[in-house]
């Protein structure tokens, strides 16, 4: 009786143990499904970038620094590897796509240019998807973080190879402070 009995508490716990396994998989399928997003919202914006820097090209010949900034930080922020990596060259393109927002702020016939606008429009549709799909995987790396760390889970998921995943991390601290607004009185 008292072997049925030690029997089957070894079954449940092994029953146990692969329900938490598989908690963990599945877990990291989705941290790594949730940076998938990212990259691929990365590649749509690398490639409508050209398009964008052509079309300001057409009307501000005389900004290249910009342009060519902008034309050579594509190509680091599609190939940039790991999470820290990719937040760092994003931050940088991030940066970089607003300065030609200025740019193209200054030249009001690039303003009123159809094709300019709708590719204004797909940018920042981009912008917005590039933003969930950040927030995405911030969830699930929280999520898997948690397990790790949370008993009795961590007593499987270090001997079984899971460790814990970084967040998407902007490192610019101009972000952490709320911008200043000033209005200029007559």
């Amino acid at each position: 009786m008292i072997m049925w009995i030690f029997l089957g508490a070894v079954v449940l716990l092994l029953l146990w143990g692969v329900a938490i396994y598989n908690r963990l998989v599945r877990l990291r399928a989705l941290v790594h499904e949730g940076f998938s997003g990212i990259t691929v919202q990365l590649r749509r914006r690398a490639d409508l970038i050209p398009n964008l820097v052509e079309t300001v090209k057409g009307y501000a010949t005389h900004e290249r620094e910009t342009l060519e900034a902008i034309t050579a930080q594509r190509g680091a922020a599609t190939g940039a590897g790991g999470v820290a990596a990719t937040a760092q060259a994003d931050a940088a393109m991030t940066g970089l796509i607003g300065r030609l927002m200025v740019v193209a702020e200054a030249y009001p016939e690039l303003k009123a240019d159809a094709n300019f606008r709708d590719l204004q429009d797909e940018l920042s549709g981009i912008e917005t998807e590039l933003q969930s799909a950040r927030r995405y995987y911030n969830a699930t790396a929280r999520d898997l973080n948690t397990h790790i760390f949370s008993f009795p889970d961590m007593l499987f998921a270090s001997p079984m190879g899971f460790k814990e995943e970084p967040y998407y991390e902007d490192a610019d601290p101009a972000i952490q402070s709320a911008p200043k607004v000033e209005f200029q009185r007559p």
